[in-house]
């Protein structure tokens, strides 16, 4: 197989549509080291490389920076599937990194070792105990009628989704230290408040 250069280029999302309900707050505006979790989110997926950042939001997010790119669900209540089909659809580069905004330990270095999985056509992500975590994976453009089908028949599973993938998404192991970049905030404990 071959593996993409040191330095690809690639789109990238921000999934910031969730209702936040059990946070009661919007997850994308909670502080976090002096400046809020989306644009904390946003210099991640900066410094991993990515060309162009779309935002998934829902209408009545008025955060967003003027002038992004925002992106929102054509199937709405359908979970992060919707957002990342959205993306995928409009993104300009041949592989799409999708974040969630709730993922407030995640890191540049993770996006830069599953891009160097990747390859043209060929995503990447992480896989621990036996799932997937694909809120912080690369999806090839290509698996883009696959993840629209799936939205059409109402099958929102990205685990599902990723299986069924087969050799278009390589699967990378989290190993022990790097799972505590997949805990996510959906509760005031979680985030400290």
């Amino acid at each position: 197989m071959r593996l993409m250069s040191a330095s690809p280029v690639f789109s990238a999302v921000l999934l910031a549509g969730g209702r936040s309900s059990r946070m009661g707050t919007d997850k994308a505006l909670l502080p976090v080291a002096g400046r809020s979790l989306w644009e904390r989110q946003a210099d991640v997926l900066r410094m991993a490389g990515a060309r162009e950042i779309c935002f998934s939001v829902r209408p009545e997010q008025t955060w967003v920076p003027d002038g992004a790119r925002v992106v929102r669900d054509a199937v709405p209540g359908a979970g992060p599937l919707a957002g990342i089909v959205a993306a995928l659809a409009v993104c300009r580069e041949p592989h799409l990194a999708v974040l969630a905004v709730d993922l407030p330990q995640m890191e540049p270095a993770w996006f830069k070792q599953l891009l160097a999985r990747c390859a043209p056509g060929i995503g990447a992500v992480g896989r621990r105990d036996g799932f997937y975590e694909p809120l912080a994976a690369i999806y090839p453009r290509e698996l883009l009628p696959a993840s629209s089908s799936a939205l059409a028949r109402g099958e929102y599973s990205l685990q599902r989704l990723i299986a069924a993938a087969g050799e278009r998404m390589i699967s990378v192991e989290i190993s022990a230290v790097e799972a505590a970049r997949f805990e996510n905030w959906n509760e005031p404990s979680e985030a400290g408040y």
